[in-house]
């Protein structure tokens, strides 16, 4: 239905407007800095609101800043000459408007009208006033409950989503013959009937003795499944505990797999395997100048400018859990873990970086941990992979059920994200860890609590 410039009771001039709209919050911008591009025909409006939170987020380093001053430019590229309040042009087909004046007056009593949520929902409260729907979307959930119990519909931005319940999960259980596990010992390739994704890992049970099994690779190079080649190599002295750790070592000592994901829950092993394969490939082997391990910086704003200290010094408070880790792998007993952790550091095998400052650089030959990558954006994560130069190989580590981000889910993080997109690449490989190796409490704690 096309509105009618009017005034609402509420206060504001509302433009004409025909067809489905939708009223963005301003996380949805700094979620995805192309937001705009993605609702198709339809229209998307914007208020001033949005406007001045953008103006604020737009200082800084962060991802955050630089959505903010991207859609800044994109506004400023679409008014060419035009009213934004009056609606113009957008590529797909809709028009983008952004509303000025107020419309508080719309709200009821109990809601702060100078909560710039609140702002944007009365908007839509006028909107409706007007006989015009606007879907809400946001992705604060606290946002889309008010606007339920306004009776305004209310959406999650899911231009990014995955359908996390159907994840592929890096791994396929089969059921052969007694012979063909036979054939997997001898060093035999088979080709075996299933939907496989490229370096998939493949456990083969006999059909007469399910007690018989052999572990596998499916390769897309030639089509079937071969014996795993790294399955049981000790890197660093370090042993799979299980299956799916099995799977993890041979993703990650495989040369030609460039990227690695590894999900699972906390004890899982994610980051000790990712560390003992860098060690060994690094220290050992010389394949790679040297590892960088980086992990998201979420509280404080996602900075380390607020902590006294070089940035060394800074990094050692987020970066605790790494070096737990590192200090297990280099002396189990712990006797003399942090001289040789500092040998590492010395030495030039081993950096720490955080995320923030990977943007720009170029990084070839190196072995990159991202830990915690559940808490990185969709198109963070592509800032990061995109920084890796010829001969580097990139893993990421996390647990999709501990996102500290508050605008980013299981379905929306962008680990879950690279997971279903890179599943049909041939230099990736994934797997999803089960089963916690850390402590007989952790373990409980992991499943009941």
């Amino acid at each position: 239905m096309a509105l009618k410039a009017t005034t609402p009771p509420g206060g504001g001039i509302l433009p004409k407007i025909a067809g489905r709209s939708y009223l963005l919050d301003t996380n949805v911008l700094l979620h995805d800095a192309n937001a705009l591009k993605v609702f198709s025909e339809h229209n998307v409006i914007l208020t001033i609101d949005v406007l001045e939170e953008l103006d604020r987020f737009k200082r800084g380093n962060d991802e955050r800043a630089r959505n903010a001053r991207h859609v800044a430019r994109s506004l400023d590229s679409l008014r060419d000459g035009r009213p934004l309040s009056q609606g113009v042009e957008l590529e797909s087909g809709g028009k983008l408007y952004v509303f000025v004046t107020s419309f508080v007056s719309q709200l009821p009593d109990g809601m702060d009208r100078a909560v710039p949520d609140n702002r944007i929902l009365a908007a839509a409260l006028a909107l409706r006033e007007q006989g015009h729907e606007a879907v809400f979307v946001s992705k604060d959930i606290n946002a889309r409950c008010k606007a339920d119990a306004l009776g305004i519909k209310a959406e999650d931005y899911r231009n990014q989503q995955v359908n996390f319940d159907d994840l592929y999960t890096g791994w396929s259980e089969h059921e052969v013959d007694d012979a063909l596990i036979d054939a997997i010992y001898a060093g035999e390739s088979l080709a075996i009937p299933g939907d496989f994704r490229p370096n998939e890992g493949v456990l083969l049970k006999s059909s007469s003795r399910p007690k018989k099994t052999a572990r596998g690779i499916w390769r897309v190079d030639s089509g079937k499944v071969e014996q795993l080649k790294f399955g049981e190599a000790h890197p660093w002295g370090l042993s799979a505990r299980n299956l799916q750790q099995h799977f993890a070592l041979e993703l990650l000592l495989r040369p030609d797999i460039q990227l690695v994901t590894m999900l699972g829950q906390a004890g899982t092993g994610k980051t000790l395997l990712a560390l003992a394969v860098g060690l060994q490939l690094v220290v050992e082997e010389k394949q790679f100048r040297r590892i960088m391990v980086s992990r998201p910086i979420m509280p404080l704003g996602r900075d380390i400018g607020y902590l006294p200290g070089s940035k060394e010094e800074k990094l050692e408070s987020w970066m605790e859990p790494i070096l737990d880790n590192l200090q297990y792998l280099v002396d189990p007993k712990l006797e003399q873990s942090s001289d040789k952790v500092d040998y590492l550091f010395d030495t030039g095998y081993l950096e720490m970086e955080a995320v923030t400052y990977i943007r720009g650089r170029s990084l070839p030959k190196l072995f990159i941990i991202i830990d915690e990558a559940q808490n990185l954006t969709p198109h963070e994560v592509k800032t990061v992979v995109s920084r890796a130069g010829e001969g580097a190989k990139v893993v990421l580590t996390g647990d999709a059920y501990q996102i500290d981000n508050p605008y980013l889910d299981a379905s929306s993080n962008g680990l879950t994200y690279v997971i279903d997109r890179f599943r049909e690449q041939a230099l990736y490989g994934h797997i999803t860890l089960a089963k916690s190796e850390r402590s007989v409490l952790a373990s409980l704690a992991a499943e009941l609590l």
